[in-house]
């Protein structure tokens, strides 16, 4: 189940979008304070945040350039709720970290197909980014990035390197002999001097540090990766 943080002074507003948002099969949880709210979102992040504009304790601007500071919040999507329809506070709204706005007064009908169309964008590009990232053992390949990450530390690789390893995670398991390794990373059509590969491997192993043990060799033939 979906949890939605409401971040809103008005408390009977706050219920009836916390009564709307369960029927349509969300936890929601109502906060009054903007100070509280940003507490609460850092230690129960959820996966939604309603958010209102004018708050005591800490104005919803504040509130989300706040979350958007703090790496445990950042990426949770939020929709902020104002009386304010001028184009420069929805323009504050979005500079501050904001995903969409909803002006008052508004139906419920709205806020649920804002909520769930935001919900949707969201879950697009987290499978979008997952698709780009390779997490083999204590090993994360971002294809997008272009980076590696060894035992939680970044790698400094070289193109021809980050190929090879990107090619063997992506061949996991799969013996690749040297010769594939050197059509596939290096762009040799016609067998090469195979001791090349063996030299990458080695300097890649070397970077990667203990991590690197997930990259196996197999005598006489090639290497493969393998959890």
């Amino acid at each position: 189940m979906k949890k939605v943080l409401i971040i809103e002074d008005e408390k009977d507003l706050a219920e009836l979008l916390a009564f709307n948002l369960e029927k349509d099969g969300y936890a929601a949880t109502c906060v009054h304070d903007g100070k509280l709210g940003l507490e609460r979102a850092v230690s129960d992040p959820p996966d939604l945040i309603l958010l209102d504009l004018m708050l005591p304790g800490l104005l919803g601007t504040e509130v989300c350039r706040a979350l958007r500071k703090d790496q445990r919040t950042a990426s949770i999507p939020i929709i902020m709720i104002t009386a304010k329809s001028d184009e420069i506070d929805r323009v504050v709204g979005f500079e501050v970290g904001a995903d969409d706005y909803i002006v008052k007064p508004f139906s419920m009908r709205e806020v649920a197909l804002r909520v769930k169309a935001v919900m949707r964008r969201f879950e697009h590009e987290v499978e979008t980014a997952r698709a780009d990232l390779f997490t083999i053992g204590e090993i994360t390949i971002d294809k997008q990035r272009h980076t590696v990450m060894s035992a939680g530390v970044e790698i400094d690789l070289t193109s021809t390197e980050f190929k090879l390893l990107l090619y063997l995670a992506e061949k996991k398991e799969c013996v690749q002999s040297r010769e594939q390794l050197l059509q596939r990373v290096w762009g040799y059509n016609n067998s090469g001097d195979t001791r090349t590969v063996d030299t990458h491997v080695t300097r890649l192993r070397g970077k990667l540090g203990a991590p690197s043990d997930i990259i196996k060799t197999v005598r006489g033939f090639g290497y493969k990766i393998e959890e």
